[in-house]
């Protein structure tokens, strides 16, 4: 197993079935082969908590457990739909939860990984409720309440958010350049990987003292997926249509 596999931005969401299918067809055919999934944030369009237990999510669960269980290592990153995932649904899958801001060893090549809102600073609106939503005791409120009322109150954010979001300049959606910098700088890193923008590129990073580093996008799911395939050569970025099997 001398490569590892990097995914964002999924939004698994039952009325988007192919999306699950063609996550089950990646993990089944990767299941014993790939030595690490890492899985940035944003795996479902919502999550309301650990304990739904909708067919749906059993499916997906299965599918990761499938994976882990064969002896590839699995784990996940909070994103800004599912920051109510939590260590019960990461042991159901047999995986790890990653803190935001963690850098791994990807085959010889030292990456810091981000689901990437954190970097989104010129969107203050944001930013304010991620404090919010990362809070402990605001969590434990929202758990607290029935998962019904949970189902409403998150399909009101996914409205809410679509609302703000069409109203809202491209560059206040995108990172900061300085923030980019400032946290490649402090962790020491020249590769970073993220997602949740929905703009897969490759973006060379001006560090500072001559020092140049790279910024990896991933894209999310749609008619096509994306990955990064990390191995002893280094980073690639690819993609493929959704029906295919990879």
């Amino acid at each position: 197993m001398s490569y590892s596999l990097l995914i964002s931005d999924l939004h698994l969401d039952p009325v988007r079935p192919e999306h699950l299918a063609a996550l089950e067809r990646l993990l089944a055919d990767q299941a014993g082969r790939a030595r690490a999934l890492y899985v940035l944030g944003d795996l479902f369009e919502a999550w309301i908590g650990d304990d739904d237990d909708s067919d749906f999510n059993r499916q997906a669960i299965a599918a990761f457990r499938a994976f882990s269980d064969a002896g590839s290592e699995l784990f996940f990153m909070h994103g800004n739909r599912d920051f109510l995932l939590g260590e019960r649904f990461a042991a159901d899958c047999g995986g790890t939860l990653l803190d935001e801001g963690t850098v791994v060893d990807l085959h010889g090549t030292p990456a810091l990984l981000m689901h990437g809102d954190s970097l989104c600073t010129e969107d203050q609106a944001y930013q304010q409720f991620r404090a919010m939503a990362r809070n402990p005791q605001w969590q434990q409120m929202m758990l607290a309440k029935p998962l019904e009322e949970r189902r409403a109150l998150a399909q009101g954010m996914r409205m809410q958010s679509q609302s703000n979001n069409a109203n809202k300049a491209e560059n206040i959606m995108d990172v900061t350049p300085a923030e980019v910098v400032r946290v490649m700088n402090e962790t020491g890193v020249r590769e970073l990987i993220h997602g949740h923008t929905h703009r897969p590129a490759v973006h060379d990073v001006d560090l500072g003292d001559g020092a140049t580093g790279r910024r990896w996008v991933l894209g999310d799911w749609g008619q096509q997926g994306w990955w990064i395939v990390a191995d002893g050569d280094g980073l690639r970025l690819e993609s493929w249509e959704i029906g295919e099997t990879r």
